[in-house]
């Protein structure tokens, strides 16, 4: 449902985003709780007590819907709205209409408008990013999305239904708000950087089997240089997660992404994914790493549906 309709434009001016009302709630929480007075262990328990508050009011929201939809509209009837529901945390379409986008812009539009589209997408300075650069920010944010907003929230709805899902997600936008390392979120944000390095682990190693999988459909695409980039470079990245799709991704297309990067004008000296891939990556390889997201997530869909199918004929 996602992937065909995504999130109505309509329905987000009306009501907005669950995402966005998570994140208001993340935004009131550590407005009330972040105290610059507090010592580093006092913000620390703060963050903990703020991440509690924030997955039991998602997950009892979420649980709440699930339980009205299925009493009120029946068992059949209430599963498939309750799938409504769930469909809107999920990314399937909008992070392939961002990433596509830059590819645009790179094409037509030159390098400041493709600047400024990969901004949407990205963290890092977009002002000091070259169009090769631009095309890396892209595809390396491609990768670790497909995971972050794909995979993960799939795996842990089809594993916990809604209120696995949001809970899910509650976290992983609490990660990308508070999870910093920054003078201000280093203490209050150690318990959602912590926790969503845990979540996102199972959904992080499946989606670099989803896309070795799918490069094996892909004439331009090698599955065992993607499989040999998982080996040698995942575990290199300094996140424990993001490095599994990304050097994924590097090694299918045969390129080189992350590497040392600016964030807010600090140098983040990240290691390579796909060493001794190309590194002058153009938007041809954006379009070249969009077909084969689209086949790996082709191949979730189809897993998921074996797995219920399966589910059907067992119960």
């Amino acid at each position: 449902m996602e992937l065909v309709a995504g999130y109505p434009d309509r329905l987000d001016r009306a009501i907005g985003h669950p995402i966005a009302w998570i994140g208001r709630i993340i935004g009131l929480l550590e407005a009330v709780l972040n105290r610059t007075a507090w010592s580093f262990e006092g913000r620390r328990a703060a963050g903990i007590g703020a991440l509690a508050v924030l997955i039991l009011v998602t997950g009892g929201i979420a649980c709440a819907i699930a339980y009205l939809l299925g009493f009120v509209l029946g068992p059949i009837i209430g599963f498939l709205a309750t799938a409504v529901v769930a469909s809107s945390l999920f990314a399937q379409r909008s992070l392939a209409r961002h990433v596509k986008a830059v590819a645009d812009a790179l094409e037509k539009d030159g390098i400041e408008a493709a600047r400024k589209a990969v901004s949407h997408i990205v963290g890092r300075d977009p002002n000091v990013l070259d169009e090769a650069a631009v095309a890396r920010a892209a595809i390396e944010s491609l990768a670790e999305n497909f995971s972050d907003g794909v995979v993960a929230p799939a795996l842990w709805t089809t594993v916990a239904g809604l209120t696995g899902g949001a809970i899910y997600k509650a976290i992983n936008t609490a990660d990308s708000m508070i999870g910093h390392r920054s003078e201000r979120h280093a203490a209050f944000g150690w318990a959602p950087a912590r926790l969503d390095d845990l979540v996102n682990l199972p959904a992080s190693r499946l989606t670099a089997l989803l896309i070795v999988a799918a490069s094996c459909s892909m004439a331009d695409a090698s599955p065992r240089y993607a499989w040999h980039s998982v080996r040698r470079d995942a575990s290199r990245h300094r996140s424990p997660n993001a490095g599994w799709s990304e050097a994924a991704m590097a090694g299918a297309l045969g390129i080189a992404i992350a590497g040392p990067r600016r964030y807010g004008g600090v140098l983040v000296d990240d290691a390579y994914m796909g060493v001794g891939g190309r590194r002058e990556v153009t938007a041809t390889d954006i379009r070249r790493a969009l077909q084969l997201y689209w086949r790996a997530d082709a191949l979730l869909i189809l897993l998921i549906a074996i797995a219920a199918g399966a589910i059907m004929l067992l119960f």
